[in-house]
C-alpha cells in the first residue's frame, strides 16, 4: 500500500494521498470536539469553557511533539524516494529513539508546570480546577499521543496515507464510547472526557505499530537499526528540532490571545472555544493537504525532482482554493446549526460571539491554506528554519493584536489575531518559497 510519488501526474497523486488524510484528521479531530460536545451538552458551560481553556496549552505541548515526529520522518521520505531501503529504516530507528527521550522529557516538565501556566493566562478561577485536571491527564498521556504520531508520519512517508486512517476511525469510536461511559456513566466530568482521549489515542498507536510488524517489510527494523548514529540523530534534530519550535512559536500565540480572551469571562471563553471546534473541523483539509505535501516533496526532493515539486505546489494552491471559498458559503448558511450541537444554554449570547468569530476567520482562509501548502513543502525539502521563521511572523502578528484586544477588551479584536497570523505568515511562505525554488532552477539541484 506504499505510494511512490515520483512518478504519475501530481494531481492524481496529491488527490490519492490526500483522501484518507482529510477523513483521517477530520476523525482526529472528533477526539477533542466529542469531549467538547458531550462536555458542553451534559456538564455544563463552564466545563466547556475549561475544556476550551486548554486548547492553547494542548497545541503548544502536543504541538511541539507532533512537530518532531513529523521532522523526524521527512528524512525517512527522502530516502524512501531515493530507493535507500536500509538508511530509511536507520532513520526510522533513530526517530523512535528521540521521540521516546523527548516524550519523557515533556511529560514530566509539562505536569510539574502546568499550574503555573494556567495562573501566566489568567485562566478564571470559576473553571480553574477542570480545566487543570483535563490536561494535566492528555499531558500525563502524551506517550500515546506520541506513539500514534509518529507510527502515522512514518507510514505516510512511504506513501501509505489509508492504514493510520481505518485505525484513528477505529479508535475515535472507541473515544465516543468511552466519553458517554465515563462522563454520563461514571459522572467523572471533565476527567472523563481526558481519560477517553487517551485511552484511545493509545489504542490507535498500538494498531499502527502491530500493522508495521506484520505487513510492512519494508519497515521492519533490526536492532542495529537503533545503534545510536550521531550523525544520523543530528540530521534528524536539524529538522525536527525547527518544526517543532515551529510550533510551539504559534502556540505562545494563541496563548496570547487565550489570555486576552479569558479576561472576558467565560462565557466569552466557551463561545469562542465552540466556534473555534467548528473551525478546526472545517479547516482539516488544509492541514491534510500540507502532510500531502510534505511527503510528496519529500520523495521528490529525494530524486532533485523540483520541478515536480512546483507542479503539485501549483496542483495544491488550486484545491485549497477552491475548498476555500466552497467551505466558508457553507458557514455562513449552517452556522447556528454547527454551534448548538456544543452549547445547551445562553445559546443567544453564545451565538452573537460566534458569528463574530466564524465571519473573521472564514474570510481568510485562503492564506491559511498556503501556510500549510508551503509551510509543508520547504519542511518536506529540508528547509525547516523558513517554516519556523515564518512562525516568528505568525507570532509577531497575532501578539500585536491580541495585546490590543485585551487592553480595549474586544472580542472581534481577538479573533481578528488569529486572521491577521494567517495573513501575514501565508504571504511570507509564500514569497519564500518563490525565491528560494527560483535559486534552485538557476542551479539545477537543491
Amino acid at each position: 500500500m506504499e505510494l511512490d510519488m515520483t512518478k504519475g501526474k501530481p494531481l492524481g497523486l496529491i488527490a490519492r494521498f490526500i483522501i484518507p488524510l482529510v477523513i483521517g484528521n477530520v476523525f482526529q479531530q472528533l477526539y477533542n470536539m466529542v469531549d467538547t460536545v458531550i462536555v458542553g451538552q451534559f456538564v455544563g458551560v463552564k466545563a466547556l469553557a475549561a475544556v476550551g481553556a486548554t486548547g492553547t496549552i494542548m497545541f503548544l505541548i502536543l504541538g511541539f511533539m507532533q512537530g518532531l515526529t513529523m521532522g523526524f520522518t521527512v528524512l525517512t521520505s527522502q530516502r524512501f524516494g531515493a530507493g535507500d531501503e536500509d538508511g530509511m529504516r536507520k532513520s526510522v530507528g533513530a526517530a523512535v529513539v528521540l521521540s521516546c527521550v523527548f516524550t519523557v522529557i515533556m511529560t514530566l516538565a509539562s505536569v510539574a508546570g502546568m499550574r503555573g501556566l494556567l495562573q501566566i493566562m489568567r485562566t478564571p478561577a470559576d473553571i480553574f480546577e477542570m480545566s487543570w485536571q483535563y490536561i494535566v491527564i492528555i499531558c500525563g498521556g502524551m506517550g500515546c499521543t506520541v506513539l500514534y504520531n509518529l507510527m502515522a508520519s512514518i507510514l505516510r512517508a512511504v506513501g501509505n496515507s489509508k492504514i493510520p486512517l481505518y485505525f484513528l476511525i477505529v479508535s475515535a469510536v472507541t473515544n465516543i464510547i468511552l466519553d458517554l461511559v465515563f462522563v454520563l456513566g461514571f459522572q467523572m466530568g471533565v476527567a472523563g472526557a481526558a481519560w477517553a482521549t487517551v485511552i484511545s489515542q493509545g489504542l490507535s498507536g498500538a494498531l499502527c505499530v502491530l500493522y508495521v510488524l506484520k505487513k510492512v517489510a519494508v519497515l521492519r527494523l533490526e536492532r542495529r537499526h537503533f545503534a545510536p548514529d550521531a550523525h544520523l540523530m543530528v540530521l534528524q534534530l536539524s529538522i525536527g528540532l525547527p518544526m517543532a519550535f515551529q510550533f510551539s512559536i504559534t502556540a505562545v500565540g494563541t496563548i496570547m490571545v487565550q489570555a486576552a480572551l479569558n479576561m472576558l469571562g467565560s462565557t466569552a471563553v466557551a463561545a469562542y472555544t465552540a466556534a473555534s471546534k467548528v473551525e478546526q473541523l472545517v479547516t482539516q483539509p488544509f492541514v491534510a493537504l500540507g502532510m500531502t505535501m510534505a511527503t510528496y516533496a519529500g520523495q521528490n526532493r529525494g530524486i532533485n525532482a523540483y520541478d515536480r515539486i512546483r507542479q503539485g505546489a501549483r496542483c495544491a494552491l488550486a484545491i485549497s482554493t477552491i475548498y476555500a471559498l466552497v467551505v466558508f458559503a457553507l458557514i455562513m448558511v449552517f452556522q447556528h446549526n454547527l454551534i448548538a450541537m456544543f452549547v445547551s444554554e445562553n445559546l443567544a449570547e453564545i451565538k452573537q460571539y460566534t458569528e463574530i468569530y466564524l465571519f473573521l476567520c472564514g474570510c481568510f482562509f485562503t492564506p491559511l491554506g498556503m501556510i500549510f501548502i508551503y509551510r509543508n513543502l520547504l519542511q518536506g525539502c529540508g528547509y525547516a528554519l523558513i517554516p519556523t521563521a515564518g512562525g516568528v511572523v505568525e507570532l509577531a502578528s497575532r501578539a500585536v493584536v491580541a495585546v490590543t484586544a485585551a487592553y480595549y477588551k474586544s472580542f472581534a479584536g481577538v479573533c481578528a489575531a488569529n486572521m491577521s497570523a494567517w495573513l501575514t505568515a501565508g504571504i511570507f511562505l509564500w514569497v519564500s518559497y518563490l525565491v528560494i525554488f527560483r535559486g534552485v532552477r538557476k542551479r539545477g539541484h537543491f
